[in-house]
This record gives C-alpha cells, structure tokens and sequence, in this order.
C-alpha cells in the first residue's frame, strides 16, 4: 500500500544520523521535493499559486521554494506569469501527459453517467481517481441549474477526505487501510479544507453507515456534495454530484445518492464486461 511505502520512506529518513546523510537518500529526498512542489501547485488548478502560498503550503522555507521553482521553470516543469507572479504548472507536464493518457482512459468511459448525472439532477458531475494517497479530477459534466456548484477543475488533486469524492474512496477502503491514508494525510487536511483528521474520521464512518459520503462547506463554503465510489471491492475512483448547500438537503442527497449507486453498479458491470472482452 502507498501509506505503509510512504511511513517506510519517513522511518529511513529518521533512521539517518545528522550529518551522515547518504548521496541516495538526498537524491531520493529531492526527487520527492519537487514531486510534492507540483503536487502542491496542481491543487490549485487553474489559479495558480504566489510563492509564499506554495512555501506555506509545501512546509519548505521560503528560499527552498524559490530555488526549486526557479530550476522548474527553466526545465519548463512551471511556468510563472509575468503580471502576478503566480506559478502555474508548465508545458513539459502537459507533453508528457498527452503521452500517458492513452493507457488511462476511465475518464472516457465515464462520460455518458456524468452527462446523465448532470442532465438528471441539474448540478455538476465529477469522477475523482484514487492516485495514492490522493484523489485527481478527471472529468466533469455540468447540469443546467443556473447556480453551479464549480468547486473543481479537471486535474486538481487534493488528499483523500478532501472533497466528496476522495471521502467516498476512503469510505470504501478497508477500515485499516482508510486509518493509515488519514494518518499519513493528516498534515494537509487543514490546509486545503476547514476539516481536521477527526472530523475525516467521522465522516467516514458516517459515510459507511449511510453507503455514501457527504460534506457540506469543507472545500468551498456554501456548496455540498453527495459521492460514491466503485468498484465497491477496489475503489479505484469515486463519482459525486455537487451543488450548492441549498439543494442538497437529507432526502434530495439521499435520492441523488440511490440514483448515483444504480448508476454506477451499471457502470461497473459494463467495465467488467469490456475487460472480459479485451
């Protein structure tokens, strides 16, 4: 599992004595530096983040930041705006990933229950897929309400148990595995949400109960979002409909939610049947 790798990484830093720090583990330990500084700036998606944003949010001084983002500018891993200084992810990553995205097509074939979703409930349909310890936007579809829950853009990635839709994975995971991604993600929570890792704790466990997630105003006060994730044996992705606070009260979310798990259960068998057929 990801977490138990991740703890095993920390142990070996803290097992190195000060001073006797190996060229492999500085190299590894930078590798993941930069890897946690693009992770960063792509949860703010669109927007872009000032470098004090991304040293507080990194835990890295302010200096560090710069230096790294400097050398991931030059390597055209960022990009930074000449008007408002803001960091923005850059080209590179984008022609890397139009490589990779041929072999990751769960977006693709999800299209059709997110357009339905939105054309039936009126609000915005996202699919969210498990990366790790993370959960990534993949796609969205929007209903034709004319208040529109916006609270996410194609490839924001954000913590599991921030967001509805990575709420929904955890809820899906074995309860061992869910505690040790909470544990790991625990630092992050209140950065991004106005939630802390009890607060997840407890939502999760009401999500098991109910048989989906919830969260009204964590990420964006005033907006609400009803998830569920699939498959129910291997949550590798969760798809969730968001609105604003309003037009989710108890029975609206729980009827979104029973269409939003026929759906899926659809959706499940008819991956299950391609792959048979593959």
């Amino acid at each position: 599992m990801f977490a138990a790798w991740w703890k095993q990484v920390k142990s070996e830093e803290i097992s190195i004595a000060p001073g006797a720090a190996s060229p492999a583990r500085s190299g590894t330990q930078s590798l993941e530096r930069v890897v946690g500084m693009l992770r960063v700036i792509a949860s703010r998606g669109r927007n872009g983040m000032r470098l004090g944003d991304v040293a507080a949010a990194s835990g890295l001084p302010t200096s560090t930041c710069f230096r790294m983002l400097q050398r991931l500018e030059v390597e055209e891993l960022v990009e930074r705006h000449p008007v408002t200084r803001k960091y923005f992810l850059g080209p590179l990553l984008h022609e890397l990933g139009l490589l990779a995205r041929p072999r990751y097509q769960l977006a693709q074939r999800c299209e059709s229950t997110l357009r339905d979703l939105a054309e039936q409930t009126g609000d915005t349909a996202y699919l969210s897929e498990r990366r790790g310890l993370e959960a990534v936007c993949t796609a969205s579809a929007l209903g034709d309400y004319p208040i529109k829950a916006l609270t996410l853009d194609v490839g924001i990635r954000r913590p599991l148990g921030v967001g509805a839709g990575g709420l929904a994975i955890l809820c899906a995971l074995p309860e061992a595995e869910a505690d040790e991604v909470i544990d790991v993600n625990a630092h992050r929570y209140g950065k991004l949400s106005s939630l802390d890792p009890a607060q997840v704790r407890a939502a999760v466990c009401e999500g098991r109960q109910r048989g989906y997630a919830f969260l009204d105003s964590a990420v964006v006060p005033g907006t609400a979002a009803v998830a569920v994730a699939f498959p129910s044996d291997n949550p590798v992705a969760a798809i969730s409909v968001a609105a604003i606070s309003a037009r989710l009260d108890a029975e609206r979310r729980a009827s979104i939610a029973t269409d939003l798990q026929r759906m899926l259960r659809q959706l499940t068998r008819s991956l299950a049947g391609e792959r048979a057929g593959g």
